[in-house]
């Protein structure tokens, strides 16, 4: 059976971002995760939606060039 979550270590190395960033992110409630307890999860279709919203709001804002 295929894990369908993944940690934070691998959402930083996926996005190419330090993990201090992933916390952030999830601290301000803008990257969509799962809690168990103290532990962070993300779903892999979670993170590429979330990374397509972004790249749709930079590009109505202008922020693509």
């Amino acid at each position: 059976m295929e894990r369908c979550t993944i940690t934070v270590q691998q959402v930083a190395e996926y996005l190419g971002v330090h993990t201090d960033t992933i916390y952030d992110l999830v601290r301000a409630g803008s990257l969509p995760h799962i809690r168990f307890g103290r532990k962070i999860l993300f779903s892999k279709e979670g993170i590429d939606g979330w990374v397509r919203d972004q790249a749709s709001a930079s590009v109505r804002r202008g922020d693509v060039e």
